[in-house]
Protein backbone atom coordinates (compact mmCIF):
# COMPACT_ATOMS: atom_id res chain seq x y z
CA UNK A 1 0.00 0.00 0.00
CA UNK A 2 1.48 2.92 -1.08
CA UNK A 3 1.70 5.48 2.17
CA UNK A 4 -0.27 8.44 0.49
CA UNK A 5 -3.04 6.28 0.97
CA UNK A 6 -3.09 6.42 4.97
CA UNK A 7 -3.65 10.65 4.66
CA UNK A 8 -6.48 11.85 5.76
CA UNK A 9 -7.79 15.22 5.60
CA UNK A 10 -6.63 17.67 8.33
CA UNK A 11 -9.49 17.89 11.02
CA UNK A 12 -9.38 20.96 14.07
CA UNK A 13 -6.93 19.93 16.45
CA UNK A 14 -5.54 17.17 14.80
CA UNK A 15 -1.79 16.06 16.51
CA UNK A 16 -0.75 15.34 12.65
CA UNK A 17 -1.06 19.02 11.50
CA UNK A 18 1.30 20.33 14.80
CA UNK A 19 3.49 17.67 13.79
CA UNK A 20 3.64 19.15 10.39
CA UNK A 21 3.83 22.64 11.30
CA UNK A 22 7.07 22.16 13.46
CA UNK A 23 8.90 20.06 10.81
CA UNK A 24 8.14 22.71 8.22
CA UNK A 25 8.93 25.09 10.89
CA UNK A 26 5.87 26.93 10.79
CA UNK A 27 4.34 29.67 13.69
CA UNK A 28 1.36 28.20 15.62
CA UNK A 29 -0.24 31.60 16.02
CA UNK A 30 -3.23 32.34 17.78
CA UNK A 31 -6.23 32.55 15.65
CA UNK A 32 -8.06 36.09 15.66
CA UNK A 33 -11.20 34.13 15.57
CA UNK A 34 -13.28 32.66 18.03
CA UNK A 35 -14.01 28.98 18.23
CA UNK A 36 -17.46 29.52 17.73
CA UNK A 37 -19.98 30.62 14.89
CA UNK A 38 -23.81 31.56 14.34
CA UNK A 39 -26.39 30.94 12.47
CA UNK A 40 -29.20 33.34 11.45
CA UNK A 41 -33.10 33.04 10.32
CA UNK A 42 -36.46 34.25 11.00
CA UNK A 43 -39.94 33.55 11.08
CA UNK A 44 -42.40 35.65 10.55
CA UNK A 45 -42.09 39.04 8.67
CA UNK A 46 -41.34 42.49 10.64
CA UNK A 47 -44.05 44.27 8.84
CA UNK A 48 -45.83 46.24 11.69
CA UNK A 49 -48.77 47.55 9.58
CA UNK A 50 -50.50 44.45 8.09
CA UNK A 51 -50.01 41.64 11.29
CA UNK A 52 -51.56 38.09 10.47
CA UNK A 53 -53.64 37.77 13.64
CA UNK A 54 -52.79 34.01 13.36
CA UNK A 55 -49.35 34.53 13.24
CA UNK A 56 -48.45 37.95 14.83
CA UNK A 57 -45.11 37.55 16.00
CA UNK A 58 -41.18 37.75 14.33
CA UNK A 59 -38.86 35.29 15.21
CA UNK A 60 -35.18 36.14 15.17
CA UNK A 61 -33.12 33.12 15.76
CA UNK A 62 -29.31 32.59 16.52
CA UNK A 63 -27.62 29.15 16.07
CA UNK A 64 -24.66 28.98 17.71
CA UNK A 65 -22.06 26.44 17.04
CA UNK A 66 -18.85 25.30 18.19
CA UNK A 67 -16.61 25.19 15.16
CA UNK A 68 -15.33 21.94 15.68
CA UNK A 69 -18.43 20.15 16.04
CA UNK A 70 -20.17 21.67 13.41
CA UNK A 71 -17.93 20.60 10.71
CA UNK A 72 -16.87 17.13 11.53
CA UNK A 73 -20.05 16.41 13.08
CA UNK A 74 -22.71 18.52 12.44
CA UNK A 75 -22.88 19.41 8.57
CA UNK A 76 -21.84 15.07 8.44
CA UNK A 77 -25.28 14.58 9.80
CA UNK A 78 -27.47 16.39 7.89
CA UNK A 79 -25.37 15.20 4.67
CA UNK A 80 -26.10 11.54 4.88
CA UNK A 81 -29.51 12.41 6.25
CA UNK A 82 -30.05 14.20 2.50
CA UNK A 83 -28.60 10.78 0.98
CA UNK A 84 -30.63 8.30 2.59
CA UNK A 85 -33.61 10.11 1.82
CA UNK A 86 -32.81 11.82 -1.53
CA UNK A 87 -30.19 9.84 -3.18
CA UNK A 88 -28.19 13.29 -3.53
CA UNK A 89 -27.25 16.24 -0.96
CA UNK A 90 -28.40 19.19 -2.99
CA UNK A 91 -31.54 19.84 -1.53
CA UNK A 92 -32.08 22.88 0.90
CA UNK A 93 -34.18 21.79 3.79
CA UNK A 94 -36.62 24.53 4.70
CA UNK A 95 -39.68 23.89 7.40
CA UNK A 96 -41.74 25.97 5.42
CA UNK A 97 -41.44 23.40 2.11
CA UNK A 98 -41.37 20.43 4.42
CA UNK A 99 -44.19 21.46 6.38
CA UNK A 100 -46.06 21.90 3.17
CA UNK A 101 -44.60 18.90 1.61
CA UNK A 102 -43.90 21.05 -1.51
CA UNK A 103 -40.86 19.56 -3.98
CA UNK A 104 -38.12 17.90 -3.31
CA UNK A 105 -40.31 16.98 0.01
CA UNK A 106 -43.33 15.82 -1.61
CA UNK A 107 -41.58 12.36 -1.49
CA UNK A 108 -43.44 10.43 1.05
CA UNK A 109 -45.56 7.19 0.46
CA UNK A 110 -47.49 7.13 3.02
CA UNK A 111 -47.34 8.11 6.48
CA UNK A 112 -44.48 5.57 7.87
CA UNK A 113 -42.55 6.95 5.28
CA UNK A 114 -43.33 10.83 6.39
CA UNK A 115 -43.02 10.01 9.98
CA UNK A 116 -39.77 8.39 9.60
CA UNK A 117 -38.42 10.95 7.99
CA UNK A 118 -39.39 13.58 10.44
CA UNK A 119 -38.00 11.63 13.30
CA UNK A 120 -34.32 11.50 11.63
CA UNK A 121 -34.67 15.06 11.43
CA UNK A 122 -35.44 15.63 14.70
CA UNK A 123 -33.09 13.53 16.15
CA UNK A 124 -30.28 15.02 14.44
CA UNK A 125 -31.07 18.31 15.99
CA UNK A 126 -31.72 16.85 18.93
CA UNK A 127 -28.42 15.25 19.12
CA UNK A 128 -26.87 17.87 17.54
CA UNK A 129 -24.99 20.20 20.06
CA UNK A 130 -25.53 23.41 19.59
CA UNK A 131 -26.60 27.14 21.52
CA UNK A 132 -30.12 28.34 20.96
CA UNK A 133 -30.50 32.68 21.40
CA UNK A 134 -33.84 34.00 19.81
CA UNK A 135 -35.76 36.87 20.46
CA UNK A 136 -39.26 36.80 19.75
CA UNK A 137 -41.76 39.92 19.37
CA UNK A 138 -45.23 40.39 19.64
CA UNK A 139 -46.13 42.83 17.21
CA UNK A 140 -49.54 43.68 18.18
CA UNK A 141 -47.48 44.69 21.93
CA UNK A 142 -44.77 46.10 19.94
CA UNK A 143 -47.16 48.50 17.30
CA UNK A 144 -49.51 49.19 21.02
CA UNK A 145 -46.38 51.34 22.71
CA UNK A 146 -46.18 53.70 19.97
CA UNK A 147 -42.85 53.29 19.15
CA UNK A 148 -43.34 53.89 14.87
CA UNK A 149 -39.36 53.52 14.75
CA UNK A 150 -39.43 50.14 16.01
CA UNK A 151 -38.26 47.46 13.55
CA UNK A 152 -39.31 43.89 14.77
CA UNK A 153 -35.85 42.89 12.75
CA UNK A 154 -33.39 45.70 13.92
CA UNK A 155 -35.26 45.10 18.20
CA UNK A 156 -34.08 41.42 17.78
CA UNK A 157 -30.84 41.55 16.73
CA UNK A 158 -30.13 43.82 19.35
CA UNK A 159 -30.85 41.40 21.87
CA UNK A 160 -29.45 38.29 20.11
CA UNK A 161 -26.24 40.52 19.88
CA UNK A 162 -25.69 41.12 23.38
CA UNK A 163 -27.19 37.56 24.47
CA UNK A 164 -24.48 36.02 21.97
CA UNK A 165 -21.35 38.42 23.74
CA UNK A 166 -22.49 36.99 26.96
CA UNK A 167 -22.23 33.86 25.99
CA UNK A 168 -18.92 34.20 24.69
CA UNK A 169 -17.49 35.87 27.75
CA UNK A 170 -18.29 33.10 29.40
CA UNK A 171 -16.28 31.06 27.45
CA UNK A 172 -13.76 33.76 27.41
CA UNK A 173 -14.07 34.26 23.43
CA UNK A 174 -15.58 37.50 23.71
CA UNK A 175 -12.03 38.89 22.97
CA UNK A 176 -11.59 37.49 19.25
CA UNK A 177 -13.75 38.05 16.08
CA UNK A 178 -16.83 36.07 15.56
CA UNK A 179 -18.81 35.69 12.74
CA UNK A 180 -23.04 35.93 12.31
CA UNK A 181 -24.16 34.77 9.16
CA UNK A 182 -27.60 35.55 8.05
CA UNK A 183 -29.53 35.03 4.72
CA UNK A 184 -30.18 37.46 1.55
CA UNK A 185 -33.23 38.55 1.72
CA UNK A 186 -32.60 41.31 -1.25
CA UNK A 187 -30.13 44.25 -1.54
CA UNK A 188 -32.60 47.04 0.30
CA UNK A 189 -32.93 44.55 3.34
CA UNK A 190 -29.39 43.09 3.55
CA UNK A 191 -28.47 47.18 3.35
CA UNK A 192 -30.51 48.08 5.99
CA UNK A 193 -29.33 45.18 8.14
CA UNK A 194 -25.73 45.68 7.43
CA UNK A 195 -26.56 49.39 8.38
CA UNK A 196 -28.29 48.25 11.87
CA UNK A 197 -25.88 45.31 12.55
CA UNK A 198 -22.79 48.02 12.41
CA UNK A 199 -25.00 50.36 14.58
CA UNK A 200 -25.44 47.88 17.24
CA UNK A 201 -21.48 46.39 17.50
CA UNK A 202 -20.08 49.99 17.33
CA UNK A 203 -21.79 50.84 20.30
CA UNK A 204 -25.03 51.19 20.94
CA UNK A 205 -25.74 48.57 22.66
CA UNK A 206 -26.58 47.64 26.53
CA UNK A 207 -22.88 47.51 27.27
CA UNK A 208 -21.91 51.08 25.21
CA UNK A 209 -18.97 49.55 23.77
CA UNK A 210 -17.85 47.74 20.41
CA UNK A 211 -18.71 44.20 19.83
CA UNK A 212 -16.15 42.14 17.89
CA UNK A 213 -18.58 40.57 15.41
CA UNK A 214 -18.87 40.43 11.87
CA UNK A 215 -21.65 39.66 9.40
CA UNK A 216 -21.55 37.50 6.55
CA UNK A 217 -24.55 37.46 4.33
CA UNK A 218 -25.12 34.18 2.19
CA UNK A 219 -27.11 33.39 -0.76
CA UNK A 220 -30.36 31.83 -0.58
CA UNK A 221 -29.06 28.57 -2.51
CA UNK A 222 -25.74 28.07 -0.42
CA UNK A 223 -26.08 24.73 1.50
CA UNK A 224 -25.17 26.16 4.75
CA UNK A 225 -26.34 23.35 7.40
CA UNK A 226 -26.30 25.80 9.73
CA UNK A 227 -28.71 28.29 8.13
CA UNK A 228 -30.70 25.42 7.62
CA UNK A 229 -30.86 24.57 11.30
CA UNK A 230 -31.68 28.35 11.78
CA UNK A 231 -34.57 27.81 9.47
CA UNK A 232 -36.33 24.76 10.92
CA UNK A 233 -36.23 25.82 14.27
CA UNK A 234 -37.30 29.70 14.31
CA UNK A 235 -41.33 28.82 13.90
CA UNK A 236 -41.63 25.83 16.26
CA UNK A 237 -40.18 28.74 18.89
CA UNK A 238 -42.44 31.07 17.46
CA UNK A 239 -45.46 28.11 17.95
CA UNK A 240 -44.83 27.92 21.56
CA UNK A 241 -44.52 31.56 22.31
CA UNK A 242 -48.06 31.86 20.43
CA UNK A 243 -49.62 28.78 21.98
CA UNK A 244 -47.32 28.11 24.93
CA UNK A 245 -49.69 25.05 26.14
CA UNK A 246 -50.51 23.41 23.14
CA UNK A 247 -48.29 20.29 22.38
CA UNK A 248 -44.91 21.17 20.58
CA UNK A 249 -42.73 18.46 20.00
CA UNK A 250 -40.27 20.28 18.06
CA UNK A 251 -40.03 22.51 21.08
CA UNK A 252 -39.56 20.01 23.61
CA UNK A 253 -36.88 19.16 21.53
CA UNK A 254 -34.92 22.77 21.60
CA UNK A 255 -35.90 23.65 24.81
CA UNK A 256 -32.49 22.18 26.36
CA UNK A 257 -30.40 23.96 23.48
CA UNK A 258 -31.73 27.60 24.68
CA UNK A 259 -28.75 29.43 26.47
CA UNK A 260 -29.71 29.74 30.57
CA UNK A 261 -29.08 30.24 34.02
CA UNK A 262 -26.38 27.41 35.36
CA UNK A 263 -24.66 26.10 32.48
CA UNK A 264 -24.50 22.57 30.81
CA UNK A 265 -26.19 21.04 33.94
CA UNK A 266 -29.12 23.26 33.64
CA UNK A 267 -30.44 23.01 30.17
CA UNK A 268 -34.11 23.42 29.63
CA UNK A 269 -34.77 25.18 32.53
CA UNK A 270 -34.00 29.43 33.91
CA UNK A 271 -33.65 30.28 29.38
CA UNK A 272 -36.37 32.81 29.36
CA UNK A 273 -34.69 36.41 29.72
CA UNK A 274 -31.40 34.64 28.59
CA UNK A 275 -31.90 32.31 25.71
CA UNK A 276 -35.51 33.13 25.17
CA UNK A 277 -36.24 36.67 24.84
CA UNK A 278 -39.96 38.27 24.57
CA UNK A 279 -40.60 41.46 23.74
CA UNK A 280 -42.29 43.81 24.45
CA UNK A 281 -41.90 41.91 28.00
CA UNK A 282 -45.25 41.35 30.04
CA UNK A 283 -45.98 43.85 32.67
CA UNK A 284 -44.33 41.90 35.70
CA UNK A 285 -41.54 41.22 33.49
CA UNK A 286 -38.54 43.46 32.50
CA UNK A 287 -35.43 43.00 30.02
CA UNK A 288 -33.41 45.17 30.70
Amino acid sequence: MNREDNKQLPLFGDKRDKTESKKHNIKDESSPFSKYVVYVDESGDHNLKNIDENYPLFVLAFCVFHKIHYSEKVVAALEKFKFNHFGHDQVILHEHEIRKEKAPFNIFKGPQQRDLFYNELTSIIEYSNFILISCVIDKRRLKSTGEKTQNPYHVALSYCLEQFYEFLKEKNQHNLVSHVVVECRGNKEDRELELEFRRICDGQNKFNFKLPFDVIFSDKKAMSSGLQFADLVARPIGLHVLRKYQKNRAFEVLKEKFYCKGGRENLGNEYEGKGLIIYPPLKSEKLR
